[in-house]
């Protein structure tokens, strides 16, 4: 009977090393599963480092235009939209990994073709954006600088109202897209008040005009008159030579900046009608400046009315050269006027003279520009 009740109590073989298998699984378990969680982490940051540098899907360069205010997600669906990315995801967790998503700048940027997500990243947080570029030339009145900016195609906005003449400084001014019209005014205006805010204070001493207001008057008349750089310094002598007399300054870009308000150059000829009407910017009929300047004056004007070189020079005509001829006296004066009466008149004949030329098979002779009145006569 005690046999058969010990074989009862032994139950089936195996039973007792149960809890020994079980227990080396789960060990096992603790050991391999951090272990090939480990390497699927090693793996896909791998995978995330490769893609990450590997090159991109653009086949050429491409401009994008990422504008402010957007954060990561928007910036990197662009990307995406442009194809310089092929998704967006390891973008993503990349630059919030280096802690960089509040370090990509708004812009217009030109992305190298095949540039890697690497390549984006370095390029957004240097903020190199296209710079754009709108030349206003000297000498232009501020309804003509206006036109120019109107035009740009880059800018945007309404265009803000036409700025006092003189206010604007001409010059090449860089500017990013998103810029705007008004924007772009403000910085011309900014940069007129800055040169001669800078320049006043380094004047000739004695000059005959107090303000600089005057300053940019005279400035914007030495403008007009000359187109010769070199000439500046000296035509400015002469108007402030006979300011110092006085002598009215005889300016024909006054008389037609008074004809035309600065609205676009006179097309024609000074009637004599135009020049014996008694206006405030006739300066051949009335003394002094006139009310307000005529153009935008350039750096090198302004320079030129605030340190005119010491001549005796009162009057100029041109020379046929593109240039003028000065002098100090009526006498030689006369006789540069003479001379250029000569050149107008062959100018006047050479059109004559490229005609037979022409009908000979032989090559014409170009007719010199008619040139404006000269001061002083």
């Amino acid at each position: 009977m005690s046999d058969g009740a010990d074989t009862g109590e032994a139950g089936e073989p195996g039973t007792e090393a149960r809890p020994g298998l079980v227990r080396r699984f789960l060990l096992g378990l603790i050991v391999v599963l951090p272990m090939s969680a480990a390497l699927i982490a090693g793996g896909a940051f791998l995978y995330g480092k490769w893609r990450f540098n590997a090159p991109g899907p653009a086949a050429a360069p491409t401009v994008v235009w990422l504008a402010p205010g957007h954060g990561l997600s928007s910036i990197a669906e662009r990307l995406r939209e442009a194809h310089v990315l092929d998704e967006t995801g390891i973008f993503r967790l990349a630059v919030e990994l280096n802690r960089a998503a509040g370090a990509l700048k708004a812009g217009e940027y030109e992305i190298p073709a095949h540039a890697s997500m690497a390549d984006i990243v370095r390029i957004l947080r240097e903020g190199k954006s296209i710079v754009h570029r709108i030349t206003v030339p000297e000498g232009l009145t501020s309804q003509e600088a206006m036109e120019i900016v109107r035009a740009d195609p880059v800018l945007t906005g309404d265009m803000p109202p036409v700025p006092a003449e003189g206010s604007l400084l001409p010059e090449t001014y860089n500017f990013s897209r998103g810029t705007t019209r008004a924007q772009i005014v403000q910085r011309m205006q900014k940069s007129a008040s800055a040169l001669i805010n800078e320049a006043w204070p380094h004047r000739t001493a004695n000059l005959p005009y107090k303000t600089q207001r005057e300053a940019i008057i005279l400035a914007s008349i030495v403008e007009k008159e000359t187109g010769l750089a070199a000439e500046r310094p000296k035509v400015a002598a002469v108007f402030v030579n006979r300011l110092r007399k006085p002598m009215r300054l005889q300016s024909d870009p006054t008389i037609i900046y008074g004809i035309t308000g600065g609205k676009g150059p006179l097309g024609r000829p000074i009637r004599q009608s135009e020049l014996d009407r008694v206006t405030p910017y006739n300066t051949y009929q009335v003394d002094g400046l006139p009310p307000t300047p005529i153009c935008n004056p350039g750096r090198a004007s302004i320079e030129a009315v605030l340190n005119p070189p010491e001549t005796n020079d009162l009057y100029f005509v041109a020379d046929g050269t593109g240039g003028h001829a000065f002098a100090s006296s009526l006498a030689d004066h006369g006789r540069n006027v003479a001379r250029w009466r000569q050149v107008e008149k062959k100018a006047v004949q050479v059109p004559v003279k490229a005609a037979e030329e022409r009908t000979a098979g032989t090559k014409p002779v170009i007719p010199l520009k008619a040139p404006a009145r000269h001061v002083g006569g």
